[in-house]
């Protein structure tokens, strides 16, 4: 008894990057081949901006690890020898 939106909104975030990934592709590979609806193009637009959404939160997460990691143990960035 759910609706198309909570189908496409639900699964979406429990995905990994690259499921979310993989998927943008094909929603991407299937709107520039056409032949759909107009209903179902506006579907697979909404799922793609979804699925965008869900990569750019992996990227950040993947992003603020990093960033943490190169920083020093006193939260300052480590030393690379560009504060000269």
């Amino acid at each position: 008894m759910t609706s198309k939106t909570d189908e496409a909104t639900g699964p979406a975030d429990a995905l990994g990057y690259e499921q979310a990934r993989d998927e943008l592709i094909e929603v991407v590979r299937r709107l520039e081949t056409g032949g759909t609806t107009l209903e179902e193009s506006l579907a697979l637009w909404e799922r793609g901006e979804e699925l965008a959404k869900v990569c750019r939160r992996w990227l950040d997460g993947a992003r603020a690890r990093l960033d943490a990691a190169l920083a020093g143990p006193d939260g300052d960035e480590a030393e690379d020898g560009d504060d000269a």
